[in-house]
């Protein structure tokens, strides 16, 4: 059985490794400074289709046999599939995963979904309740767009706090077993909400979570930044990284030399993103193409992963309501626990 620590903190009491992950990337995401990380990027951001819907849709789909080939497993050797993604009731995921015969649990943690899914996935499979399950998720620039603000043809004015949602889709599994990475532990997030109302400032919007999962984790488990090689946020983007640093600054805890942010960091800065990038991709395409590649070789040994979302609709959002944010934290290692 797995362990509760403090306030949110639950430790796993068997070796839960990643066994698979895969990542796959749209046209811009290629471009970047991380082009490399994807198992597959596509060339027009449609994934063969012939609407932006269905792209996302086949890119997930895609991303998931990706990891399952390279695991060498058929989705009927999946006790669970956890995923979601930022439409309207993630149908994103339906039509991506109703193909796959396997057990699925829909998730909504908006942009920190992969957080979601690997913390749901790892305790399942600790638990014994599951021998083996994937979580998978993903954004797509252009359905976001028409979802939450403006169609692509109306070429409103970006602000300088805005961020670009990445075309991307990451998938993972999770078994028992001795090869890393593993999931040592993971913190459920809180929601907060400091009143943003600003749907172009998300950051801002979702920096308090992440200060309060992070700090909350240092202290269940009664560990400090110095014990990691990096702690990973999902995108709080350039101005939300400010916010997060001060934060946690102000209690005390400095993490400004190993904080690495997806956001920030997706695109270079000829790619004009303004304060970064954002979407339920954006932190999954780099954990599974980065990230646990260097877990997996050694190169890192232990980060903290922390997925950020913005909670809003937009019905919310037309009705003025401010943006709680959500983070959930997963402490990754290339040793086992």
């Amino acid at each position: 059985m797995s362990k509760r620590a403090g306030e949110s903190t639950i430790f796993l009491e068997n070796n839960v490794m990643i066994s698979s992950f895969a990542a796959s990337g749209g046209k811009n995401e290629a471009k970047g400074p991380f082009g490399d990380c994807y198992d597959y990027k596509d060339a027009d951001d449609l994934f063969g289709q012939s609407c932006f819907e269905d792209a996302e849709s086949a890119m997930q789909s895609l991303t998931l046999k990706i990891a399952l080939e390279k695991r060498g497993i058929e989705a009927s050797g999946l006790s669970f599939i956890l995923g979601g993604d930022l439409l309207n009731q993630c149908i994103g995921t339906t039509f991506a995963l109703a193909d796959f015969k396997a057990p699925f649990i829909g998730l909504y943690g908006a942009c920190s979904t992969i957080s979601e899914g690997l913390m749901l996935a790892s305790l399942l499979v600790d638990s014994g309740a599951g021998d083996r399950a994937a979580a998978i998720t993903s954004s797509h620039y252009c359905t976001a767009e028409r979802q939450y603000r403006f169609p692509l043809n109306y070429g409103g004015q970006r602000t300088p706090t805005s961020q670009w949602t990445a075309t991307a889709s990451g998938a993972l599994i999770l078994e028992r077993g001795k090869t890393p990475p593993f999931v040592r532990a993971v913190t459920v997030g809180r929601i907060c909400d400091k009143g943003i109302i600003d749907a172009n400032n998300m950051g801002a919007a979702m920096a308090p979570a992440a200060h309060w999962v992070i700090k909350t984790f240092l202290s269940d488990a009664k560990m400090s930044p110095q014990d990691f090689d990096l702690i990973v946020t999902g995108d709080l983007g350039r101005v939300g990284s400010k916010i997060l640093c001060e934060l946690l600054l102000r209690d005390g805890i400095d993490i400004l030399d190993r904080h690495f942010d997806c956001g920030a960091s997706l695109y270079g800065e000829e790619q004009d993103s303004h304060s970064g990038a954002s979407g339920c991709g954006c932190a999954a395409g780099l954990l599974c193409g980065h990230f646990l590649p260097r877990l997996k070789s050694g190169e890192l040994k232990n980060i903290l992963f922390a997925a950020t979302g913005a909670l809003l609709s937009p019905t919310s959002s037309q009705q003025g309501k401010s943006i709680p944010g959500i983070s959930h934290l997963c402490w990754l290692s290339s040793e086992a626990g």
